[in-house]
């Protein structure tokens, strides 16, 4: 490059293109700089399209959260329906028999279906469990199996008191 003339296209006279020095290094340092516009927007749509990846993956945590809490308290709800079935005093009807429950601050509704079994004094409860904004979607069922309750004046055994009476020798045998 001659002093006091930028580097011009062969077929262009360099006397069209005499300019100072600084202005020649201040080109040139530009073009070494920075990001043409092209760039900056491919950057721009990488950076997005990762963001879309963690926002969907974020929303997928967030539905599966929700739905296993449901899925949890639905269970809880089985299982203490079916402990009621099995504690009452007299066995359930067979049949459906349906009821509602506040478990949670929510409603729910669950719905138990009693059914004999081939063994006697055995009844089979399966219980299935709603909420009760949307009662055609079933969250939670399970299934037990009953026996009759014991008869009036029955005493269950005290189980801590089996082996500390006569004949043991001492704790442990």
């Amino acid at each position: 490059m001659v002093a006091g003339y930028c580097s011009a296209p062969h077929s262009m006279a360099p006397w069209k293109f005499r300019r100072s020095a600084s202005m020649c290094n201040r080109r040139a340092n530009t073009k070494l700089a920075g990001f043409t516009l092209l760039e900056a927007m491919i950057a721009l749509v990488i950076v997005s399209l990762g963001m879309m990846a963690v926002h969907t993956q974020l929303n997928r945590y967030v539905v599966s959260t929700a739905f296993i809490e449901q899925k949890s308290l639905a269970s809880w709800i089985a299982s203490n329906t079916l402990t009621d079935f099995s504690v009452a005093p007299q066995w359930p009807p067979l049949g459906v028999t349906e009821g509602e429950v506040t478990f949670a601050q929510r409603e729910w509704i669950w719905r138990a279906e009693v059914s004999e079994t081939p063994v006697e004094n055995l009844r089979r409860v399966d219980v299935a469990v709603f909420r009760s904004d949307s009662p055609e979607l079933q969250i939670h069922t399970m299934s037990g199996f009953i026996e009759p309750p014991p008869p009036r004046g029955f005493v269950p055994l005290n189980w801590l008191s089996v082996g500390m009476g006569a004949g043991r020798a001492g704790a442990g045998g």
